[in-house]
């Protein structure tokens, strides 16, 4: 029997992180039915001419799509699949149809379902569907234009444990292409799903209703292990949202992968309350797994704001990780965000302050700082709003929208070059630098300690030398 073509698309980004969305729906359908195809726009050299080879048999044209910059490519390419084959569904599923569930269809007429949520068995159910070609009503956790070309919005899922989805079949893609892209044999895995925690400056608590589930230690370490057999990677970058959620599992992990000898570097994200719960001897367990980095998020170095972010830590916590990781030598992002709605001067002269401290504790230690834009489907964008703050109204305005290179009004222009200065001159202070680096090292520890950072001749001469794309 000739199986049917399911073919999925990754839109055009900066980074190459493996498409793990894609994967995860890809895997979860009947390989003795369909034949899944993932074309990656950032590593296939003419994706539009792969899509058209497979274009007859297929079932339907799925899309992961991310807020902002990757809309572009996602649009432009679901408009031509879509007058190349006019009766060939297509769905859109990420993170901007779980935001803009109704929203992404009266905007584009070329899309015909999006998926809300955890994606696995909405999609199963819709490729089904669209086989049998039975009617969509059924199938929960999506929003559809039906027959009349009315909008219909499904009832929602029920997240489901991620033991069921365990097996990822990463044959899906070529894994050495990514290995080649990203310059270094790292795997990308994701263990979790959804978060319990209540940021006010993030979406997952929208998106996952504050809910979490993990795939099992030992199914998780005996996936690793038989992907660590057929790639030989060396390092594995755990896409969780928090991997440390549960301390009797991380370590239960580490464990199972020294027991295994599994020979990989790992970097994972952690809350610092997490991490506060653990002992030094925990934290050196991870370290001999592999346990290469962590990102810890801080956001504030002020303690108000944190409050006010409803973050849930403590300052406190934070430095009790970062001098746990110092000890051992693990390497560790504390990313901070400034120019929220109604920011205190104090409050950035605190976070000045404490990116200073955490970056000066150790060499492998970064303190990235973003400035804030508001987030669809957050607590503090909901606020904004109501105050007269307009977001991009379509998906093609959202295609513009830049969450990292670009600022809110919440950042003078004032603000916004002293931060750009004190970032150039923070990232060459205290980590470790080549040789021709070390006289602007020099003076950049001596402008860090005193914050001068007027006449930035130093930072004009590598922007223009050495001046690298920043991410979208």
């Amino acid at each position: 029997m000739k199986r049917k073509k399911i073919l999925l698309y990754n839109p055009i980004a900066v980074f190459f992180d493996m498409p793990l969305a894609l994967i995860a729906v890809g895997s979860v359908l009947d390989p003795e039915k369909y034949e899944v195809i993932i074309i990656d726009g950032r590593i296939d050299e003419n994706p539009m001419e792969t899509i058209k080879n497979h274009l007859d048999d297929a079932i339907c044209f799925g899309l992961t799509v991310l807020t902002g910059k990757p809309i572009k490519d996602a649009v432009t390419v679901t408009q031509a699949v879509k007058k190349l084959k006019n009766d060939l569904p297509i769905v859109w599923g990420g993170w901007h149809t779980s935001l803009f569930p109704k929203q992404t269809l009266i905007d584009e007429i070329s899309i015909d379902v999006t998926v809300q949520g955890q994606g696995e068995d909405a999609f199963k159910e819709l490729v089904e569907a669209f086989e049998n070609k039975t009617d969509l009503a059924a199938v929960k956790g999506i929003c559809y234009r039906n027959s009349q070309g009315e909008i219909i919005k499904n009832p929602p899922r029920t997240i489901v444990k991620m033991d069921a989805f365990a097996n990822v079949n990463y044959e899906l893609i070529d894994v050495e292409k990514y290995f080649e892209k990203k310059g270094r044999r790292q795997l990308d895995y994701i263990s979790s799903t959804g978060c319990f925690f209540r940021c006010s400056f993030c979406a997952d608590p929208f998106v996952y209703n504050r809910k979490w589930t993990a795939v099992s230690p030992e199914i998780m370490v005996n996936k690793l292990e038989e992907l660590y057999k057929k790639y030989k990677f060396t390092d594995v970058n755990l896409q969780d949202e928090t991997y440390f959620t549960y301390r009797d599992r991380v370590i239960e992990i580490s464990e199972r992968i020294i027991e295994k000898g599994l020979n990989f570097t790992w970097a994972a994200t952690m809350r610092a309350d997490q991490g506060s719960r653990m002992t030094i001897e925990d934290f050196k367990l991870c370290a001999k797994s592999g346990l290469r980095r962590l990102l810890i998020g801080v956001e504030s170095g002020s303690q108000v704001m944190m409050d006010w972010l409803k973050k849930d830590i403590k300052l406190e916590q934070v430095y009790m990780c970062a001098e746990r990781c110092k000890e051992i030598g693990i390497a560790v992002q504390f990313p901070f965000i400034v120019g929220f709605p109604e920011e205190s001067d104090e409050s950035i002269t605190e976070t000045i302050k404490v990116a200073l401290e955490l970056n000066s504790m150790h060499p492998n230690f970064r303190t990235p700082i973003f400035y804030f834009k508001p987030y669809p489907g957050t607590t503090i964008t909901d606020n904004v709003v109501k105050q007269g703050y307009k977001l991009p109204e379509t998906v093609h305005e959202w295609s513009d929208f830049d969450f990292v290179g670009s600022t809110g009004p919440w950042v003078s222009r004032e603000k916004y070059e002293f931060f750009e200065k004190f970032k150039f001159y923070l990232k060459f202070a205290y980590s470790k630098q080549k040789a021709v680096y070390l006289p602007l090292q020099l003076i950049a520890k001596l402008r860090c300690k005193y914050k001068f950072f007027n006449l930035p001749i130093e930072k004009k001469l590598v922007d223009t030398f050495f001046r690298k794309q920043e991410l979208a």
